[in-house]
């Protein structure tokens, strides 16, 4: 099961996900599209596509961390309480 570590960007506060993405093995390539991230949608289209869905296999286990990673890196979130900074750590997604 996924832990739920608690991000901001100011006074906007979300969720982010670290391991197993079960509501990706349950309902694949729509995960993106209902958390708004265009670009793993259209990324992960186009992957079931050339590898007639096997790659969602892939996407089951790295897709919590793909999201997480791009709200930190790219939307500019940061962890939101000690213990979700602890555990991004742990999981090597953010530097001491």
């Amino acid at each position: 099961m996924a832990t739920v570590v608690n991000l901001r960007s100011g006074s906007v506060f979300t969720k982010g996900f670290i391991g197993f993405s079960w509501t990706t093995l349950f309902f694949g390539i729509l995960v993106p599209l209902f958390r708004g991230d265009w670009k793993w949608f259209l990324i992960m289209v186009i992957a079931m596509i050339v590898t007639c869905g096997l790659s969602n296999i892939l996407f089951w286990f790295i897709y919590n961390r793909i999201y997480t990673k791009n709200l930190i890196l790219e939307k500019g979130f940061v962890p939101a309480d000690d213990h979700s900074r602890q555990l991004l750590m742990q999981s090597g997604m953010i530097l001491p």
